[in-house]
């Protein structure tokens, strides 16, 4: 009998183990999510001129950025945070604007950080590391197509393969190669998360 008392007491001090563990993790991940979510609290302004159940099309102006060769996507975009974290000229810190773009110029992949629209490239900080560039994406019409899940090459190349059909089936005319481009921190859970692909389009002939 005294046996069996020290077994059941041992195996609910187990269980309330693994409740208060669980319970630890849930907070954890709720913190992590709120967290990353508040990285999406500013993002390129844009006009939505046409719409329809695939995809849509966005008017941007011009747009500042700043943007470095791709090698490995972690180097990158460390490189690109520490520059608006303040390793820049001015040691100023600048919030950080949404999407993070990536995409092919040269036959070079880059990744960019959009900058918030009160600087110019007269005044924007000079970045400390050589190897980013200030560079401006001048003012045009992108086709979007917005989908979830994870950021995979797989998703991307099967929705930008989506849109691109699409858009030919549509005869607009597509100007340069699919664009990548996400809008929230790494702990978001897949089905919440926001992920795009656009195409460059020439839509003042539509």
């Amino acid at each position: 009998m005294k046996e069996q008392n020290n077994f059941y007491m041992q195996f609910s001090m187990q269980i309330n183990k693994l409740w208060k563990n669980f319970f630890l993790l849930i907070v954890f991940f709720v913190y992590l999510f709120l967290n990353s979510n508040a990285m999406a609290s500013r993002e390129a302004p844009y006009k939505v001129v046409h719409e329809n159940d695939t995809y849509e099309v966005r008017h941007y102006s011009d747009r500042l950025v700043i943007e470095v060769i791709q090698l490995n996507d972690n180097r990158s975009f460390r490189q690109l945070f520490n520059y608006i974290a303040g390793e820049n000229s001015n040691t100023e810190k600048i919030e950080m604007t949404t999407p993070v773009t990536q995409t092919k110029k040269n036959n070079k992949s880059f990744m960019q950080f959009f900058l918030p629209s009160r600087f110019t490239k007269q005044t924007v900080p000079t970045p400390n590391n050589p190897n980013i560039k200030i560079d401006t994406i001048e003012e045009g019409y992108f086709a979007v197509i917005r989908y979830s899940g994870r950021i995979t090459d797989k998703n991307f190349e099967k929705y930008a393969q989506i849109l691109e059909q699409k858009l030919l089936k549509d005869k607009v005319s597509i100007i340069g190669s699919p664009i990548r481009a996400t809008y929230n921190g790494p702990f978001t859970l897949p089905s919440l998360r926001r992920n795009e692909v656009m195409f460059s389009v020439d839509w003042k002939n539509n």
